[in-house]
């Protein structure tokens, strides 16, 4: 099961230097246009990129909105990751609530 997991969290957890991959499934346009870092495998290659991570991290997934992280982060759990959680709202709520001085588009 994919577990949400709101910015203000995410904010925290950053700050805190928990250990966790944060994954940008986001195409490669966006990630030019605006990021919050993190490993890059954009949604188009899941299927045979997923492997670079380790199914025994923890994995933070996010996007635009949550949409696409979600579907990430649901086929993870498929593949047997067993701590997946996806970033309510993705980028476009990092910007609002986080850091405005990350585009919004």
């Amino acid at each position: 099961m994919v577990k949400d997991i709101r910015v203000e969290q995410l904010k925290t957890r950053l700050d805190a230097g928990d250990d966790f991959v944060l994954l940008d499934v986001r195409e490669a346009d966006e990630r030019e246009f605006a990021s919050i870092g993190g490993t890059f495998i954009p949604l188009s290659e899941f299927g045979t990129r997923y492997k670079e991570l380790d199914p025994e991290k923890e994995v933070i997934v996010y996007c635009h909105h949550g949409g696409r992280s979600y579907s990430a982060g649901s086929y993870l759990v498929e593949k047997g990751f067993k701590n997946v959680s996806n970033l309510t709202g993705g980028i476009d709520a990092w910007s609002v609530k986080i850091d405005k001085a990350v585009k919004r588009y």
